[in-house]
């Protein structure tokens, strides 16, 4: 089980319209490992059990939205599927194969898998078009994606994106979330906003602050 806290508004500093995520980082600092054990036991183990006792045992991912308050962990939501765009920075961080995880998830057998994590820090901003969370123009040509594909730890994860004349166009209101990895979550950030300031588009925008929480933990 691993931790990610995400950024939901559009703006800087929580100003603007509620959206989707705009940016995670992973791991979260707010998320102690007396946190982390606390989350496992009175959350998942209870809705696990539970799910089990009523004949309908889990199998799958299992994501949920809590809110670390001064009276502990708040469930606000569960999804079973990946969190976006908490996922990216988590996936960056997995050294196990993924595939390997479903497989054995499925076999029933996930106890017989050790699943690795990399002892670094990882950051997602991601790259909105102008309108978003409002109406916005689709088939903006993207330029710069071919100068990131090589870069050690790095990856440009496409959410609103498709092909038109063999170019890369936005077709979403969330566009692309650029991810990156270092030793330390503020190596992180400005790795991240590096490869950020190699993507262009028209109308692109996005919080300069994704991360920031963390460096005040």
């Amino acid at each position: 089980m691993q931790s990610a806290q995400d950024h939901k508004r559009v703006f800087d500093n929580d100003m603007g319209p509620n959206t989707g995520g705009m940016g995670a980082y992973s791991p979260a600092p707010v998320v102690t490992e007396k946190i982390l054990k606390e989350v496992e036991e009175i959350v998942f183990k209870r809705m696990i059990n539970g799910m089990r006792k009523e004949g309908t045992p889990f199998v799958g991912i299992l994501y949920a939205g809590i809110m670390i308050t001064k009276d502990g962990p708040k469930v606000l939501e569960f999804n079973v599927r990946f969190g976006d765009p908490e996922t990216q920075p988590i996936l960056m961080r997995l050294r196990t194969d993924l595939i390997d995880i479903i497989e054995h998830i499925l076999d029933g057998k996930l106890d017989k898998i050790k699943i690795e994590w990399e002892q670094k820090s990882a950051v997602c901003v991601v790259l909105a078009s102008k309108g978003y969370p409002g109406e916005y123009e689709k088939g903006i040509e993207i330029s710069g994606l071919d100068d990131t594909r090589t870069l050690k730890d790095a990856v440009v994860f496409h959410a609103g994106t498709s092909q038109k004349s063999g170019k890369v166009v936005t077709s979403g209101g969330r566009v692309l979330g650029v991810t990156a990895m270092a030793d330390t979550i503020e190596s992180a950030i400005n790795r991240a906003y590096s490869v950020v300031h190699m993507i262009k588009f028209d109308g692109m925008h996005y919080r300069s602050d994704i991360g920031k929480k963390a460096l005040r933990s």
